[in-house]
């Protein structure tokens, strides 16, 4: 029992210990001033500080310049990449004003680059359409740079001020005479706040020739002056806009209607730009923009496109007679697949969700673009009937093999588990049954299936083997991939379906390794197995569940010492390592013989050294898993503590598509010319 006394001074204490931890009073208030909140959390500005974020300030500067060319007033935008992770970008617009502003009482100028949503998006004819309305990137990349500078041209002089983190370090001044407008940005990113400063010249490249295309009539040039002997720089101009991005996107396709389709025009203050083509791939690709910045996720503008387009064709089948009365009406599915189309609005209030922009909510916009779409549409069907024709008997095509898929997925699922049935016999499952805690192995053949079976940790490890290559579903419809024995076995294992009734919820394992042979058979199946996930199953990608396993190539062994390596270039480096260690072995105990003989022989020695260079390492190749015991495997390639993995990511959609298409698809000529563009960088190849 507690006496009274005690119980009490230890309720005091409490409340004293309490009272020191959880203080709170206007002490605890931060008041941030300036860019000081950029800085504390840029994270909310820039999404990060890795290398996303990192090429964020890059967008920023250039979607001011873009905003310029939108509204009119500008037609050449330059890009340039310094040395020093310096970056340039300047533009021929009108110029950032640099009169005193009747509220900061600074310059004009200096208010924009240091006051968050400062700018002239938010009210008056400063900007028409915009995709900046925040306000505040040009100032958050000052916030984030280390040193930065502005120089203006307007009103007959130069005008230049610099900044350090955000902070003027000099007053605005004139440096010059000029007949000429527009503003050029140079800043650096800062170091303290980015732990790797390293710009993707492909990257910007990528995202300027996209500007490029939606801003058609506007020279975007980019310049790569970091290195000088490897100076390299690219000039984009479109006249044909997002008809001509269209085309880019189906370069080195079979395209079915060989005039795209395309409308411009403006309605209620909305401006909209759209071109589509088909082609004869099984997916879609379509990217949607509202004043240049790529919604990602879509929005009202994405909606009304769609319901235009399905609501149009099926109408217009009807009408000729492509889809008789007894025939399902098209669905979406069947209307997306193949099709390549860009959408463009431009728009004076834009309502974006999140920070990030990544979908667009005007409710009125699904109205406006739909009412275009469809009555744009429906004339280009009647004025160009052989492209409707080729558009409309793919689309019709699709509907029948969907429900041929369907016929075959619902076997898959009455012999899956989803009605209590084994799996497939040849799964080695495990016995965890949380899928966030499981992961599956994808192996080749039986041999290496095997020693996986044996070397894996039964509680987590599943282990699939395939035998021989699967389908190459590049050019395959869902219901002839269905009908292949080995896929149908790895999606009953996966537990997600596929197609329509694709459900990720229902995946039974949170990783998904693929671990195939070191040799070209290997990185053939390899390739096989990221097709079919990238076509079929993209949700399992873009969500971090495919992984690459990495087995050794070498086991390098001295005595009685040895190595696991991965690389050529780590071979290497733990050759010249052993043979040193052996060299200075073989020297220490020729040394100890030759004590009572004297110095020259000792100095013999020495030069009998480079003998031991020649002997005592063993490099045994591993030109296949099932070459290693399952006590190798285990050690190497599938031990969470020691294995490497290389996680499956989509960076750029339209680059992945490309690269799929032309290494896996039915055109002989872009894939012979990839080969030996890139033949250069193989080294050891083994065939």
């Amino acid at each position: 029992m507690v006496k009274k006394g005690k119980k009490t001074a230890d309720i005091k204490a409490k409340k004293e210990v309490r009272g020191k931890k959880a203080e709170y009073g206007a002490k605890q208030i931060q008041v941030l001033k300036g860019l000081d909140p950029v800085r504390k959390r840029p994270g909310m500005y820039i999404g990060g500080t890795g290398l996303e974020g990192l090429h964020h300030l890059v967008w920023e500067v250039i979607d001011n310049a873009i905003d310029e060319a939108m509204a009119g007033y500008c037609n050449n935008i330059e890009l340039e990449l310094l040395p020093d992770n310096k970056v340039r970008v300047s533009d021929n617009g009108r110029g950032i004003p640099v009169e005193k502003h009747p509220q900061t009482k600074k310059s004009t100028l200096e208010t924009v680059l240091t006051v968050l949503h400062a700018g002239g998006k938010f009210e008056g004819e400063g900007y028409k359409v915009s995709g900046g309305l925040h306000g505040v990137g040009v100032s958050v990349v000052n916030a984030l740079s280390s040193w930065f500078r502005a120089e203006v041209k307007r009103d007959g002089k130069i005008w230049m001020q610099e900044f350090k983190r955000g902070k003027p370090s000099t007053k605005i001044r004139s440096i010059g005479k000029t007949k000429e407008t527009g503003t050029a940005i140079i800043f650096e990113s800062d170091s303290e706040m980015f732990p790797e400063i390293k710009f993707d010249w492909d990257k910007i490249v990528s995202r300027m020739r996209q500007q490029a295309y939606l801003t058609k009539g506007v020279k975007i040039k980019i310049t790569d002056s970091r290195e000088k002997d490897k100076k390299r720089s690219y000039s984009f101009y479109f006249d044909g806009g997002v008809i001509s991005y269209v085309r880019h996107l189906n370069r080195g396709k079979e395209v079915k209607n060989k005039i795209p389709f395309y409308v411009e025009k403006e309605k209620d203050d909305v401006s909209v730009e759209i071109a589509m083509q088909y082609n004869d791939g099984y997916k879609e690709h379509i990217f949607a923009f509202a004043n240049n910045i790529h919604t990602i996720e879509g929005g009202t503008h994405l909606v009304g496109f769609k319901s235009a387009l399905t609501r149009t064709f099926n109408s217009f089948s009807r009408k000729k007679g492509f889809l008789k009365e007894k025939d399902e009406n098209l669905t979406g599915d069947d209307i997306m697949e193949g099709l390549t189309a860009v959408i463009n609005i431009k728009l004076k209030d834009p309502q974006f969700e999140g920070q990030t922009k990544a979908k667009l909510g005007n409710a009125n916009v699904k109205s406006i673009v739909a009412g275009i779409m469809s009555s744009a549409l429906e004339e280009y069907l009647e004025e160009n009937p052989n492209n409707a024709k080729e558009i409309l008997g793919k689309c019709i095509l699709t509907a029948k093999a969907r429900m041929a898929a369907r016929a075959a997925r619902d076997t898959i699922i009455r012999k899956g588990a989803l009605e209590g049935m084994t799996l497939p016999g040849k799964l080695a499952d495990c016995s965890e049954r949380k899928a966030e805690n499981c992961e599956i192995y994808i192996v080749e053949g039986d041999s290496a299936g095997g020693s996986a079976k044996q070397g894996r940790d039964r509680s987590f490890q599943a282990i699939l083997p395939l035998r021989g290559k699967i389908l190459n579903v590049e050019r395959a419809r869902l219901d002839r991939m269905l009908s292949s024995n080995e896929i149908k076995t790895l999606v009953i294992a996966l537990g997600t379906s596929v197609g329509e009734s694709f459900d990720i919820s229902k995946l039974r394992y949170n990783r998904i390794i693929i671990m195939t042979d070191a040799d070209v058979d290997g990185a053939h199946i390899r390739t096989l197995l990221l097709t079919l996930f990238y076509r079929y199953f993209e949700q399992l990608i873009t969500e971090g569940h495919i992984y690459i396993a990495q087995p050794p190539l070498f086991r390098i062994q001295a005595g009685k010492e040895f190595k696991y390596v991965f690389t050529e270039e780590e071979k290497d480096d733990v050759i010249k390592e052993f043979r040193m260690k052996l060299d200075q072995r073989k020297i220490k105990e020729k040394k100890e013989k030759a004590k009572d003989k004297g110095k020259a022989e000792a100095e013999e020695t020495g030069e009998e050294s480079g003998e031991a260079e020649m002997k005592g390492i063993i490099i045994q190749r591993y030109k296949g898993l099932g070459e290693m015991n399952p006590t190798q495997l285990w050690e190497t390639t599938m031990d969470p503590e020691t294995r490497i993995m290389k996680k499956v990511s989509i960076k750029d959609a339209e680059e992945a598509d490309m690269v799929f298409n032309t290494l896996m698809g039915n055109e002989v000529e872009p894939r012979k010319k990839f080969i030996q563009t890139h033949a250069k960088r193989v080294r050891n190849l083994d065939v």
